[in-house]
């Protein structure tokens, strides 16, 4: 520390947080800067962040407000903070995070290092296998309405860090900028979209929910990943004292259990013998409910309860091809089109096929037959021909089989 600056921060940890900023990408915030337009200056920009919080005066823009819509329809609105004020907050993640992560949960999977939403789904499948119920449940609007003064209790209790502090501070109160300008004052909440979001969001359901969980209900086991979360109970009697005495618990901490999300299901298999209306939940895209499997000799089935992909995540995956209309662009080569979707579908296949890969057909299907309608606009000899089309591709899909990543994996599924 110096006369001239009241806190020590290196300039290396501006560095590595703006490139850590630049690898996730994002939209430019209520200044109009983008990451591109940042780095035309990226020295003097990168000076400036590292001067104004070094000296204490550093104090966030106000917060752009994003509209996106909902796979549920309706529309969540995103925070996005401008490319500096990315830079800044990466600043402090980094800081504080080491220390707060360290006092996390096994159990908490959303947004942590070295965790995966597949890593969510791997321990509920095997704890539906050992627990006859379960209760799934979603926060209302969590990071909309994170109560400031419990929050900063969490916080002071873990960062010692004083400029950490202080910005964390100002970010939880900086406005948000609406689309017509308007500036929206904040009292409680933290920017879904913000960097320093997340771990905070963390930090707080640490405290209301996870804590909480080991203490009151030590013999449930339970998995959240953000504002998710799943408890496994042995009785249905079980799961309903759980869902009320959870309903109370957020209550407390000014949070509300989501009333059409959450819910209780009887993880029903061939060893439970149950009438139950409700016997499957969603959890991160994944849809869990009884299914015939293979043994693992393969030589008989049996009913699992078990994970594949939503019907809802197959509807989007659709929708995303469609949107795409890879059918009329027919100005691009099948290599143009692998080039630029290839990376989305491994992303699709990894996620979703992880478990019971054949739920993911008919997003691959639909894919294939796109192509088909593509070659018959594309090639005058296959035009009004679909069954001639579908042959063409097919016989690429077999001479190339690299061009695609399910033809790879031998999911090419069928292109009529």
């Amino acid at each position: 520390m110096s006369a001239s600056k009241p806190f020590t921060i290196d300039k290396w940890q501006v560095y590595k947080a703006y490139q850590a900023v630049k690898a996730n990408a994002g939209s430019a915030g209520v200044d109009g800067q983008s990451l591109k337009m940042f780095e035309k200056d990226l020295k003097a920009n990168l000076y400036k962040i590292w001067n104004r919080m070094s000296s204490g005066c550093y104090f966030p823009p106000p917060v752009k407000a994003v509209a996106i819509p909902k796979k549920s329809g309706g529309e969540r609105i995103l925070g996005v903070p401008t490319v500096a004020d990315r830079v800044a907050q990466m600043v402090v993640k980094q800081e504080i995070e080491p220390e707060i992560e360290a006092t996390f949960l096994p159990d908490s999977y959303g947004y942590r290092p070295g965790r995966s939403a597949l890593d969510a789904i791997g321990v509920t499948r095997e704890r539906c296998w050992r627990y006859d119920w379960v209760l799934e449940f979603d926060i209302k609007g969590l990071f909309d309405n994170i109560d400031h003064a419990l929050l900063l209790r969490a916080v002071e209790k873990h960062v010692k860090c004083r400029w950490a502090l202080l910005y964390i501070k100002r970010w939880l109160i900086a406005p948000l900028q609406l689309m017509d300008g308007t500036l929206v004052e904040r009292t409680q909440g933290t920017p879904q979209g913000g960097v320093i979001s997340p771990i905070l969001a963390n930090l707080f359901l640490h405290y209301t929910f996870d804590v909480w969980m080991s203490k009151y209900f030590p013999g449930n086991p339970w998995c959240r990943y953000a504002d998710d979360g799943l408890v496994h109970c042995r009785t249905e009697g079980q799961a309903q004292a759980v869902r009320s005495a959870l309903d109370a618990r957020f209550k407390e901490c000014a949070l509300e259990m989501h009333p059409d999300k959450t819910k209780i299901a009887y993880c029903k298999d061939n060893s439970r013998r149950k009438d139950y209306p409700v016997t499957e939940f969603d959890f991160l895209g994944y849809t869990f409910r009884p299914r015939w499997v293979l043994n693992r000799k393969r030589k008989s089935i049996f009913l699992n309860f078990t994970p594949a992909v939503s019907s809802k995540a197959v509807k989007a995956m659709r929708q995303k091809t469609r949107k795409l209309n890879f059918r009329n662009r027919t100005e691009l080569s099948l290599a143009d089109i692998s080039t630029y979707y290839n990376p989305v579908l491994r992303g699709w296949l990894t996620y979703y096929g992880h478990y019971y890969r054949s739920a993911m057909y008919p997003v691959f299907r639909h894919f294939n037959k796109t192509l088909v309608a593509w070659a018959m606009r594309k090639y005058k000899r296959l035009k009004g021909h679909k069954i001639r089309a579908s042959r063409f591709i097919e016989q690429i899909a077999q001479k190339e089989p690299h061009l695609f990543v399910h033809w790879q994996k031998g999911m090419v599924g069928a292109f009529a």
